[in-house]
């Protein structure tokens, strides 16, 4: 039994066992990634679809995932990958890019337009040390890396990580603790703890998904983005529009209305605010 240091969660994984995020290994007494190099999905997309809007517009980026996720939101778009009934076979069917491969295909986009690459899909933290090696390499390329994340990890992974990323968007998809907790099992705290460092040391964007019920009151969003102004009011806010999906289909999609109201009051403290999905 040994424990994975890289969220809250703190798992205490048996030898040969893997962790809550299906990403994470115990074997010979060590903690590994066992998703490390294992991707699932690999696009060449716009930047602004991460979504970064004030991070090189107009460009375009690699965007690479992987398998595994340390929350359990119950409208995840991404399931299949993140924290499905499949999890548990991803790792043999999934193929294996190593860095230097993955590297090379940045490079070979390059004229396509591609600026780096964007580790996205599922949660990259709890991969980091196959986001470290290869953003080193990309970097070696003259090339960015973004990292697409909902922030749940330890600022030490951050630290390891942060010399080798130039832009992130992070989920912070309410303020309720107790929604963070109770609804997608996640750690509120954690998340504000993160990104607080990592506006220190990256261009940082942030999202929040406005869930029908759960997260859509003026109330919270004025709490959001008073949050996020007292930290800096130029931190991009991009406020989303959510539609039934996976465990989650109990509900109507957000009111294209609401979107644009909180969008509005969102701009009374935060100098950019961009609408999403609508």
């Amino acid at each position: 039994m040994s424990r994975c240091t890289v969220c809250f969660r703190h798992c205490d994984i048996p030898e040969g066992g893997t962790g809550f995020c299906g990403g994470r290994s115990c074997q010979d007494g060590k903690i590994y990634a066992s998703n490390y190099g294992r991707i699932t999905s690999l696009a060449l997309d716009p930047i602004e679809k991460k979504p970064l809007n004030r991070f090189h517009p107009g460009s375009k980026i690699i965007s690479a995932g992987s398998f595994g996720c340390n929350l359990r939101c119950p409208f995840c778009q991404n399931s299949e990958i993140s924290w499905s009934d499949r999890i548990s076979s991803w790792p043999n069917e999934a193929e294996y890019i190593s860095p230097e491969e993955l590297t090379d295909i940045a490079v070979r986009y390059r004229d396509k337009g591609n600026i780096g690459i964007a580790f996205t899909y599922n949660e990259p933290l709890i991969g980091y040390e196959y986001v470290r090696d290869t953003a080193k390499l990309v970097h070696k390329e003259g090339m960015y890396n973004v990292l697409v994340t909902n922030g749940t990890a330890e600022l030490s992974v951050l630290e390891e990580l942060s010399p080798h990323i130039d832009a992130m968007n992070i989920d912070l998809k309410g303020y309720d603790p107790q929604y963070y907790d109770n609804t997608l099992g996640g750690c509120r705290d954690m998340v504000f703890a993160f990104i607080k460092e990592a506006a220190k040391v990256c261009h940082v964007e942030l999202t929040t998904l406005i869930v029908t019920g759960e997260n859509d009151s003026e109330d919270e969003i004025r709490q959001i983005s008073e949050w996020i102004a007292d930290l800096d009011a130029n931190i991009p806010l991009h406020i989303s529009r959510f539609f039934p999906c996976f465990h989650m289909t109990d509900r109507t999609p957000t009111d294209i209305g609401t979107v644009y109201r909180l969008t509005d009051i969102a701009k009374e403290k935060l100098r950019y605010v961009y609408p999403g999905n609508v």
